[in-house]
């Protein structure tokens, strides 16, 4: 009998400081023109989102710099490489807070796999290296990176865990959704992209996953790329950072796909040709509320199926991959009696990630 993959524990983290009132001040001062101003305003009392956590303080609207520790002055915002150095010393310490949380203690030796996902930066040697020689897991311990795959990648991590699980059952696969979204925001007057700045924040999950029947059992998974969508979500390395393409038109795009997904018999969608009938619970990447929204009406879902989702977008803001994995660790901490349940991300591509699960016991 192949072993089934369960997630049993998620841990999580977020820096200390909630910047997401703070931003508001900054983002008007910088888009400047009154009409956007109005635009952003309005856009920001709609989005759903309270807090957003940052490890940079926020700064004093009218002293010049965004953050308290003179990070992003304007006029003279920091190179690329700043910011990956920045990212560098920042993500290690966040994982090891997200990790502590599992509360595993000395179990953290059998760990055999290590799989960390992020878009957010980049270094060589690099978080998984870090993390395998602050964690003790010695030399022998496999790694693989996820990188740039935007706010879909948790699902792929997952799947990844759920394959080396199913091949090889006595793993003990660590996974580590890490994201410091706060280091790539830019100088501009874009309305666009200022409002793609209003939803992101950092944070990280950390996942233990097993064959031991506890927990959130994986059953499959299934990936669709939406066509004719690859302009709309686009994450592209810059001279000041990464730079982020997030279209309007993503929402109308996400409902439409998921309205064709819904009308689909066969097998091969992302229904598995069951219908939304058959799942129960749905955590559902909180990439904003239109984004939410466009889910809710796309699958036609009652009205509190995304209840998690929103919880996760009011309280923390979009952290990219670690956001999936924080809506699914609030529904275990509310107990999960038994139910099918399904995980669905976007990302870049389009491409709509999904994962079915079942409550174990």
């Amino acid at each position: 009998m192949t072993a089934k993959a369960h997630i049993n524990r998620i841990g999580l983290a977020t820096p200390p400081h909630d910047i997401h009132a703070g931003f508001l001040g900054h983002a008007g001062a910088m888009l400047g023109d009154d009409i956007k101003r109005r635009l952003f305003d309005r856009a920001a009392r709609r989005s759903g989102i309270a807090h957003r956590f940052s490890f940079l303080p926020i700064g004093e609207l009218g002293s010049g710099a965004v953050d308290a520790v003179d990070f992003y002055r304007w006029g003279a915002f920091p190179t690329t490489a700043q910011r990956m150095a920045l990212y560098a010393s920042e993500a290690l310490k966040l994982s090891l807070q997200a990790i502590d949380r599992l509360d595993i203690g000395a179990e953290m030796v059998g760990i055999t796999h290590l799989i960390v996902a992020s878009c957010t930066g980049f270094s060589a040697p690099g978080l998984d290296l870090q993390l395998a020689d602050r964690l003790g897991l010695g030399p022998t311990v496999e790694r693989t990176m996820i990188g740039f795959m935007g706010c879909s990648a948790a699902i792929p991590a997952l799947r990844a865990a759920h394959h080396i699980v199913r091949s090889e059952p006595s793993s003990r696969v660590l996974v580590v959704n890490l994201e410091l979204s706060s280091v790539h925001l830019q100088e501009t007057t874009d309305l666009e992209s200022v409002l793609s700045f209003l939803l992101f924040g950092d944070g990280c999950a950390a996942t233990l996953i097993t064959a031991d029947e506890t927990g959130i059992a994986l059953e499959d998974f299934r990936s669709v790329i939406i066509p004719k969508s690859e302009d709309l979500i686009t994450w592209k390395i810059g001279d000041q950072g990464f730079d982020m393409h997030l279209s309007g038109q993503v929402p109308g795009r996400i409902n439409q796909a998921l309205r064709q997904e819904l009308g689909r018999s066969d097998t091969g969608g992302i229904l598995r040709g069951e219908g939304t009938q058959a799942i129960d619970l749905w955590a559902v990447h909180a990439g904003g509320r239109t984004i939410l929204d466009a889910v809710e009406t796309g699958l036609s879902l009652p009205a509190d199926a995304l209840n998690h989702s929103r919880a996760v977008l009011h309280d923390y803001g979009n952290m990219s991959s670690a956001t999936v994995m924080f809506v699914l660790a609030r529904m275990m901490r509310g107990g999960l009696d038994r139910a099918r349940g399904m995980l669905l991300a976007f990302g870049p591509g389009m491409v709509a990630e999904s994962a079915r699960f079942s409550v174990a016991g």
